[in-house]
């Protein structure tokens, strides 16, 4: 990535960090907010996250890192703050709302504090851990098992005659994963729906500093099971950056393929749900017998169900050849004549249209200002995809678009996202499989050395959306810092958009119609 692609973003008469597509620099606390709202409001660039480092050992300071993204040009502009004397930095969510969420994490994990943040409540730890440990400081032990606390954890209320509060899990009836929903109704209609998560919470960013190399690649696969691949891509090309890889055409094409098939199969399982939710018994049996079919196809070419041990740094360990790669091509295109049938018949169904349209809606603008990714922000309008923005893997010769025109914001909208997906994924793949070149699948190296004193950051399009890692080593070359970002963890602020003026019994099928991660949130 030549520098000058980077010039025309930064700010002048300061001193650069150039690695791979990743400009870094430091900031002051005076002008942290004049150049996040230039960088955000002037030049365009997205914020893509926002975390921190402990660095006291090494440098005797923490940083607030401030990562933003440039769509089109696969570059990332990482700013950073630093922290000497003080546990204070300033908040920049009355700049970017979205802030917020993330640096409540950093308050919550490291013990700094956004001032000025007007939510400054704990977040995926519960009110039973001290509040005065975090576990995200070098000097925690992560073998340590606190004292426990009896907190209280202060819901949103709204105040006035009539309004009822109706608490909903965190255990529910059915095999899902426990999150809190409290409701707060006037009548029958849903006025403040706040989620309440946090209790899949798993240590998952500390056993990144802990476990050797191997085990952190698996970890990875675990942030979310039914994102396995994605997870472990983002997390493979980060390290493939910081340790100068070149990855074998093949295999980029193969990493493509596995991608897709993961994509594939939870669409269809989720266009299933959602009609099954729709009480729509039809669609629901035919789109989990078609996410089975895509199942079966991932165990018999990797030999797992979630495509896992498939992706290593420097390529993938199962190949598509001979006879494999002619049968996967037949069965896809009888699965998509398959699907298209069912979706014909759903689309004729009036009490099925009846449910979806109109329900759960959130407006682009909505949409826009909690840097919604993915199906939720995509029904809306906002059509960005990473496979097209950060071009990675094969895409760049192979991504073909959503044609999907719906931007109602609403279940129908993201219903039929999904669907238009699915006929984007049979065609990456089908065109992947005529295109892919011969030779090897990976390269791997003697020895594996990571750039010192680096960072890279990686977005992969997950099937829920852009799956984000940040990777930093330290002055030996060892892998110090792991933040990575499930779509989950921002689209869970889409729902209480979604469920207000609704109704209770839809919030399933809202629900649904996102079907966030509890797991990949709570990390």
């Amino acid at each position: 990535m030549k520098n000058e692609n980077f010039k025309k973003y930064l700010p002048k008469n300061i001193e650069v960090k150039f690695e791979n597509n990743v400009a870094s620099f430091e900031v002051s606390v005076n002008s942290l907010a004049g150049i996040i709202n230039d960088l955000h409001n002037n030049k365009d660039l997205s914020l893509k996250l926002i975390t921190a480092t402990d660095e006291r050992v090494e440098n005797g300071c923490f940083k607030i890192w401030y990562i933003f993204g440039l769509a089109g040009e696969n570059i990332f502009i990482a700013l950073y703050l630093k922290l000497k004397d003080t546990n204070q930095f300033p908040s920049i969510s009355t700049i970017i709302h979205r802030a917020s969420s993330y640096e409540r994490v950093i308050q919550t994990f490291f013990g700094l504090n956004a001032t000025l943040n007007i939510d400054s409540r704990p977040i995926r730890l519960h009110e039973n851990w001290p509040t005065d440990l975090f576990p995200l400081r070098k000097d925690f032990d992560w073998m340590t098992r606190p004292e426990k606390a009896s907190g209280t954890y202060k819901f949103q209320k709204v105040k006035g005659e009539g309004i009822y509060e109706i608490p909903v899990g965190p255990i529910h009836a059915g095999i899902i994963e426990p999150g809190h929903f409290r409701f707060s109704v006037a009548g029958e209609s849903i006025v403040l729906l706040e989620p309440r998560l946090g209790y899949t919470h798993k240590g998952s960013e500390k056993l990144f500093e802990v476990l050797p190399l191997d085990d952190k690649l698996r970890l990875s696969e675990k942030i979310s099971g039914d994102s396995s691949f994605s997870h472990s891509l983002a997390f493979c090309q980060s390290l493939e950056k910081l340790a100068n890889l070149q990855i074998p055409e093949r295999a980029l094409y193969l990493r493509t393929i596995y991608a897709e098939l993961e994509r594939l199969a939870n669409h269809m399982g989720d266009i299933g749900a959602m009609m099954l939710d729709s009480g729509y018994n039809f669609g629901g049996a035919s789109g989990a017998r078609l996410r089975e079919m895509i199942m079966q196809i991932n165990e018999r070419l990797t030999g797992s169900r979630f495509l896992r041990g498939t992706n290593i740094i420097g390529g993938v360990t199962k190949d598509i050849a001979g006879r494999d790669k002619f049968k996967l091509s037949i069965d896809l295109k009888n699965i998509a004549k398959d699907f298209s049938e069912v979706i014909n018949i759903a689309e004729n169904s009036s009490s099925l249209l009846n449910r979806l349209k109109g329900t759960g809606k959130i407006s682009r603008e909505i949409a826009e200002d909690i840097g919604a990714t993915g199906i939720a922000a995509k029904a809306t309008g906002l059509m960005a995809d990473a496979r097209q923005d950060y071009q990675y893997a094969a895409y760049q010769e192979l991504f073909s678009e959503s044609k999907e025109t719906n931007k109602e914001g609403d279940v129908y909208s993201r219903f039929k996202i999904r669907i238009e997906e699915v006929y984007s994924s049979m065609e990456i793949i089908q065109r992947a499989l005529s295109k892919i070149p011969e030779g090897e699948i990976s390269t791997i190296p003697t020895e594996i050395n990571f750039n010192k004193d680096s960072v890279a950051i990686n977005i992969v399009e997950g099937w829920r959306g852009q799956i984000i890692y940040f990777v930093k080593t330290d002055s030996k070359g060892n892998i110090s810092r792991v933040a990575p970002y499930d779509p989950s963890f921002i689209n869970w602020n889409s729902l209480k958009y979604a469920g207000f003026d609704n109704v209770i019994p839809d919030f399933p099928l809202i629900n649904k119609s996102f079907n966030m991660s509890y797991s990949g949130n709570d990390l």
